[in-house]
C-alpha cells in the first residue's frame, strides 16, 4: 500500500503530512514557518530540512498558492516574482528521489472536500484566496477568482486575504465575506460552497446551509487524489 507525503505550500507556513491509501494520516503533521523571501530556492531548501523526520514513503503531492500547469509554476503572488516557469514538480522530484505531483492549493483542498455531486466551490481564507471550482466531481482548474475585481478597484484577495483582514479588522473582514458569499451564490449558483484556510476560523456569522466550513487538514488529505 504505497504512502503519499502530502506538502502544503502556503503564505506563512509549509505543512507536510504522510497519508495512506485510505485517507489516513501516518504519523504526525509536521509544519515550519514559509522562508522570506519565499524564492524557489529557499522554499525547496525548508522542505528538504522537513523530509528526514518524515521518514519513509512512495511518491509526493504538492499544494501551491498560485497557478500551476504540469508541475511548472505560472504565478505566485504570496511569495516571490522569481517562481515564474519555475518547474517545482521537477525540483521536488530531485530532491525527495520520488514520483512527485504539483497542482494548485484550493484545487487540491476541494479534491479533499466535494462529494461529487453538482456544482461545488472552494474557497480558502489564508494569507490570500485561493478558489476552485468542480462539476460533478471534475475540476474546472485555475480559476483565480482572488485577483478578480471585488469593490471598486480592489480585488477579492485585497479584502479577504490576511493583509485585508489586518488592516480592516475582523468586523468589516467579516462583512466583505458576507457580500462576497452572496455575490458568489448569484455568479455561480452552486450547490454547495466550502470554506478553508487558517481565516476561516475566523468567521463570525452564519453563512448559509449551503455553505461548509472545511477543516484545514483537507489542503493535506486532497493530495491524495492526485494519484487516482
Amino acid at each position: 500500500m504505497p504512502v503519499t507525503l502530502a506538502i502544503d505550500i502556503g503564505g506563512s507556513g509549509i505543512k507536510m503530512m504522510k497519508i495512506n491509501e485510505r485517507d489516513k494520516p501516518v504519523g504526525e503533521r509536521t509544519k515550519k514557518a514559509t522562508p522570506r523571501p519565499a524564492t524557489p530556492l529557499a522554499v525547496v531548501k525548508c522542505i528538504k530540512s522537513m523530509l528526514p523526520e518524515q521518514g519513509k514513503f512512495d511518491r509526493v503531492s504538492v499544494g501551491f498558492p498560485g497557478v500551476v500547469h504540469e508541475g511548472v509554476i505560472k504565478t505566485a503572488p504570496n511569495l516571490d516574482g522569481e517562481w515564474a516557469d519555475f518547474n517545482l514538480q521537477k525540483a521536488l522530484t530531485k530532491i525527495t528521489k520520488k514520483p512527485t505531483r504539483v497542482a494548485n492549493d484550493a484545487d487540491i483542498q476541494g479534491y479533499g472536500l466535494v462529494s461529487g455531486k453538482g456544482l461545488e466551490m472552494i474557497i480558502t481564507l489564508g494569507t490570500g484566496m485561493g478558489a476552485a471550482l468542480f462539476i460533478n466531481g471534475q475540476l474546472v482548474p485555475n480559476l483565480e477568482l482572488g485577483h478578480h475585481p471585488f469593490k471598486g478597484k480592489k480585488t477579492y484577495e485585497d479584502l479577504l486575504g490576511k493583509k485585508g483582514l489586518q488592516k480592516n479588522g475582523a468586523k468589516k473582514w467579516n462583512a466583505h465575506l458576507h457580500e462576497a458569499i452572496s455575490l458568489m451564490r448569484q455568479i455561480f449558483n452552486f450547490d454547495r460552497l466550502y470554506i478553508g484556510g487558517g481565516n476561516a476560523e475566523r468567521i463570525s456569522f452564519k453563512p448559509g446551509p449551503d455553505v461548509i466550513l472545511a477543516h484545514n487538514i483537507a489542503g493535506l488529505l486532497g493530495g491524495l487524489k492526485l494519484w487516482r
